[in-house]
């Protein structure tokens, strides 16, 4: 990812920022931290390339986080229903789980839009289940807006503020990511479990209230 930022500059931080948005845990946090490390002077001559804007690089990651939401959003949105119906038994999803995120969306969605933004991994779901869970527009935009244009502003400006030191840095944290990553392996693990009992549970029920 590092050599595929270093060597497109602005173009790998708008791309990486809105598949992630959309929906595909990229990694765009370690992408939107090294263009802001590409942006420093220090940063772009440690790793040999041109200096890239501060500013450039941080309306550039908004703008395809915020696209990229709203990508995931209208799939969420409009190809929800027809998806569970085709895919549901795959990921283990009922209409009786949209009604419940229909429901919950509508009391809370903008706390979750708003702070989920913060969230590594679970961020790139965020605009997904708001789709699923028809919120409004125009609350989700506004919403993913102002958490997109503060977790970019800081990721970038933490990368510019490291500087040359990034890899040293990463390297520091590097035993702490596979900790991290053992967790969230077993946190998906559990979820599948639980996801799987509950589909199970919910489709026994319909066919007996078919049944009867």
């Amino acid at each position: 990812m590092e050599h595929f930022l270093a060597s497109v500059g602005y173009g790998a931080v708008f791309v990486l920022s809105f598949i992630s948005a959309m929906g595909l845990p990229v990694g765009a946090e370690l992408a939107l931290i090294f263009g802001g490390v590409l942006a420093s002077s220090a940063g772009a001559e440690a790793n040999h390339v041109s200096q890239l804007s501060l500013a450039v690089v941080i309306v550039l990651a908004i703008l395809g986080e915020l696209l990229g939401s709203l990508a995931g959003y209208a799939i969420g949105r409009y190809g929800g229903r027809p998806l569970v119906d085709k895919f549901g038994r795959y990921l283990l999803l009922t209409h009786r789980d949209l009604d419940r995120a229909d429901a919950w969306f509508a009391r809370r969605g903008e706390p979750v839009v708003l702070f989920g933004r913060f969230i590594p991994l679970l961020r790139s779901f965020v605009s997904f289940a708001a789709g699923l869970g028809e919120m409004a527009i125009g609350k989700f935009s506004v919403f993913t807006a102002i958490g997109c244009a503060v977790w970019c502003t800081a990721l970038c400006s933490l990368g510019y503020s490291l500087g040359s030191s990034y890899n040293h840095v990463i390297k520091a944290f590097s035993y702490a990511g596979y900790l991290l990553g053992l967790l969230a392996v077993i946190a998906v693990v559990v979820v599948f479990w639980h996801r799987l009992r509950e589909y199970r549970k919910q489709r026994d029920e319909g066919r007996t209230g078919t049944g009867g």
